[in-house]
């Protein structure tokens, strides 16, 4: 082989591995379960107890045009927290101020209108420099994919703390694509 094709496949080889390293190692410093929050009843929620379950993170809000997936969320939640799933409700303000509302408005909202009983955090900011760490840490080892744009943005994360996909406010919890990848994290057939 002469020197210029040798030259050549190894800067190919070179490229193509820096490629796959990169797409196959993630940079968790730390995991989603490293992470505490407080809850809507003012209660600090250790996410290390969802170790070994898959977690539906979602910004919600009460006065919104996608408010009535809480609905879809509640469904979700029904049919597969005994298989593992999480779903966890992340109040926020952040979008067009659809959460206006105290901690006590928006669990007297969420019980009266769909009978949430998922758990929920305290309102929190959800983007940007004063953004709660866990979803910092989501964009730091995810990308901006996994920042919200708007409410309802979910996050999936599986059972290793780690972020499987997130989807957009217009997918609903209950689409094939959101249920499959449920599904499919927690070994249902």
């Amino acid at each position: 082989m002469n020197f210029y094709k040798k030259s050549y496949l190894i800067i190919v080889v070179f490229i193509t591995t820096l490629f796959l390293m990169e797409n196959s190692v993630a940079k968790y410093e730390k995991i989603f379960f490293d992470f505490d929050v407080t809850g809507l009843d003012g209660e600090n929620i250790d996410l290390s107890n969802y170790k070994n379950n898959a977690v539906l993170l979602v910004n919600v809000a009460s006065n919104c045009g996608f408010t009535k997936q809480y609905g879809d969320l509640q469904r979700i939640w029904d049919l597969y927290k005994d298989q593992g799933l999480i779903v966890l409700g992340v109040p926020s303000n952040q979008f067009g101020n659809q959460e206006p509302g105290s901690n006590e408005d928006i669990k007297k909202f969420c019980k009266v209108n769909f009978n949430v009983n998922f758990p929920m955090t305290d309102k929190l900011n959800v983007k940007g420099e004063n953004a709660h760490e866990i979803y910092k840490w989501a964009v730091k080892n995810f990308g901006k994919s996994a920042e919200p744009k708007w409410n309802f943005h979910k996050i999936l994360i599986n059972k290793d703390g780690k972020i499987v996909d997130t989807y957009s406010s217009f997918t609903k919890p209950t689409s094939k694509k959101i249920v499959s990848e449920i599904e499919k994290i927690l070994n249902i057939k």
